[in-house]
């Protein structure tokens, strides 16, 4: 089985303020357009889709995290908007936008409100969304899909399809915490068993999770505990692409036929795994006029059956 595993992180700081988890938010998949021609899923930064390009397109953001107020980034709605900004202006418009997790940062009512009229704002038929830990603090996910429920089922896990594309949004930031590892749990884990079910092998798969399926840094709780029962699942489809959210960097692993991205922030970066100085993640603070070099959109190419992927980031100021 062919893995690679990369991580960067470009020009953050290696010292930043220790917070607690309420201080915790990051903003992380900044404008990054996905295609799917052909079966194979691809990704490009926001502008350099044209109208003549083929296949599904659509946009990932993540960790909105709308309620942060605090010196890493004390302008979120404005980040948020800016993205907006370069979704609506691609030449060709995406189908619909993903959002993986953290739309708010305290859970609260007016934090998820928010976040719903502000997704208004993209020109897409449709916004799915799955919740990160700050939208699963006090309650669980019951005062978020009071604002995202997309099934109507009551529960925070579902799947659809688009143009061939079997899309899996999972919930795998319940019981969260930085010194353990989440689960997505039995009913879950049986429900997506079932829905994988009857599907053919070459169908296209995309997974949502906010936390990564993979275990990056077990101390600060980056992985998901179950992931290896996820993967089990997963790993007959011929193409297979997981989306992720939460540790605020670019990092990239493929196994076989399954692919894993996570993404920059458009708040502010986190540390690097297991950084010097941090014994939890937090955010980092950077000088002014910096934070935009540290953001920035993303272009991959994942071609099937090869583990080398290519792979440019763009920052928001350049």
């Amino acid at each position: 089985m062919d893995e690679k595993d990369t991580t960067e992180q470009e020009g953050a700081p290696d010292a930043g303020r220790r917070e607690a988890l309420g201080c915790l938010a990051a903003w992380s998949g900044a404008a990054l357009v996905w295609t799917m021609a052909g079966g194979v899923p691809r990704a490009r930064a926001a502008g350099e889709m044209g109208a003549d390009d083929g296949g599904l397109s659509f946009v990932q953001i993540s960790d909105t995290h709308l309620g942060f107020h605090r010196d890493a980034n004390p302008d979120v709605q404005g980040s948020l908007r800016r993205a907006i900004a370069d979704i609506n202006a691609l030449t060709r418009p995406p189908a619909f936008v993903v959002h993986t997790g953290d739309v708010s940062h305290l859970s609260k009512p007016e934090e998820f409100d928010l976040g719903r009229q502000m997704f208004k704002e993209i020109r897409v038929d449709r916004v799915h969304t799955i919740p990160g830990e700050h939208d699963a603090l006090d309650d669980g996910v019951s005062g978020y899909l009071k604002f995202f429920d997309h099934d109507g089922k009551g529960r925070a896990w579902y799947s659809f399809e688009q143009a061939g594309v079997h899309f899996v949004a999972l919930n795998n930031v319940l019981n969260f915490s930085t010194g353990r590892l989440a689960a997505l749990g039995d009913e879950q884990l049986a429900w997506l068993k079932r829905d994988l079910a009857g599907l053919s092998r070459s169908t296209p798969i995309v997974v949502l999770a906010h936390i990564p399926l993979w275990t990056i840094y077990e101390p600060w709780g980056w992985g998901t505990a179950d992931a290896d029962q996820v993967m089990a699942l997963l790993r007959p489809f011929g193409s297979v692409t997981v989306l992720n959210g939460h540790i605020h960097q670019v990092m990239q692993k493929v196994e076989g036929h399954v692919a894993f991205h996570t993404a920059r922030s458009l708040a502010y970066p986190l540390p690097t795994p297991g950084q010097a100085g941090f014994g939890e993640p937090a955010p980092v603070k950077v000088p002014a006029g910096e934070l935009g070099k540290l953001l920035g959109t993303r272009q991959i190419t994942v071609l099937r059956g090869q583990s080398e992927l290519a792979m440019v980031d763009t920052p928001l100021d350049h």
